[in-house]
């Protein structure tokens, strides 16, 4: 689950974090590093059983309606939702359900939250076409939890205060693991029944090592990089250059030189925006410009043996598809 894209945040994160502790330790760094990495795919865990979590609610609020119907004599409540076969198979999946008992992270402790946002579900349309639809599949089932997933727990700001409550390390990652949890229910398939296979928290080993070499790489080649920036910046005022721009030219700096399979162009591309979200308004247009200077420097001297390329604007990232670097497994 953990990509490219994630990493290189959490790596800019955690080097701004390295030159702003006093006690530098490079080692500690990394091992947290890598801590913050596992702590997002607990979020996307703790996600999928946000789905579970609602579904309870859904069947005791139906308990209720039965119960109320059976007493009274009146037509009996529709289970359609309740019984969701998606959301049973997601109930059931023993990934899910390993991850639930060895974390001890469960919904139940935020029952009001997940009340609230069955009640807003059971006003929308969406639900009401749902419940009103003749079709009964597996498909249709799969495909409301989709909708409903991206229209009240994408963008939710009660989640997201909870969620920043519950770990400092999940601030800035719900916005990427949402579109793994998408993807996660896309790929179910009813015939895997409690076996469905969710996401890994690495596709591959490489993708790990990537993190801990592109830290160690940027840290330990700091002078160097640093060097690099200074003698490219005769055009430029680096001097009046914002300290996370800094950091983050020296990450690049070090992905262009460390990590030959992934394009020059690429590499920019990634950077420049994570400079427009963690800098000034400005930084991604210095950085592009400086990146370019700087590459064009390093393969000029003979530092960096693969062509520049041209910058290409980065795509817009698909709801249900995060975007990945060719190199990304």
């Amino acid at each position: 689950m953990i990509n490219r894209e994630l990493i290189r945040i959490k790596v800019v994160q955690l080097t701004y974090a390295y030159y702003q502790n006093g006690n530098r330790n490079i080692d500690n760094s990394e091992k947290e590093l890598l801590f913050s990495l596992s702590k997002a795919y607990d979020l996307y865990n703790y996600l999928l059983d946000l789905i579970v979590a609602i579904t309870k609610v859904a069947r005791q609020h139906v308990e209720i309606a039965i119960a109320r119907a059976q007493r009274e004599g009146t037509e009996m409540p529709s289970q359609k939702f309740a019984e969701n076969k998606f959301a049973l198979q997601l109930e059931e999946n023993k990934m899910l359900n390993d991850f639930v008992s060895e974390q001890k992270q469960v919904w139940e402790d935020n029952i009001d939250l997940v009340r609230k946002l069955y009640a807003c579900i059971e006003e929308s349309q969406v639900y009401r076409d749902y419940m009103a639809d003749t079709d009964n599949s597996y498909e249709g089932d799969r495909e409301i939890w989709r909708k409903l997933y991206k229209q009240f727990i994408q963008d939710n700001d009660d989640i997201d205060a909870l969620l920043e409550e519950k770990s400092l390390y999940w601030n800035d990652d719900k916005e990427i693991v949402d579109t793994f949890v998408l993807k996660t229910i896309k790929r179910f398939d009813p015939q895997n029944t409690t076996k469905q296979e969710l996401l890994p928290e690495y596709k591959d080993p490489e993708d790990k090592a990537f993190a801990c070499k592109l830290f160690r790489a940027t840290i330990l080649n700091a002078d160097q990089y640093q060097h690099y920036m200074s003698e490219t910046s005769r055009n430029w005022d680096f001097s009046r250059l914002a300290y996370m721009d800094v950091v983050i030219m020296q990450i690049a700096i070090a992905e262009m030189l460390t990590f030959p399979n992934i394009p020059i162009s690429v590499t920019i591309n990634e950077y420049v925006e994570l400079a427009k979200l963690y800098s000034t308004p400005k930084s991604g247009a210095y950085i592009n410009g400086m990146l370019d200077t700087i590459a064009r420097y390093l393969i000029d001297t003979g530092k960096l043996l693969k062509p520049i390329g041209e910058p290409k604007q980065k795509a817009q990232k698909s709801i249900d598809k995060p975007t990945q670097d060719e190199n990304t497994k």
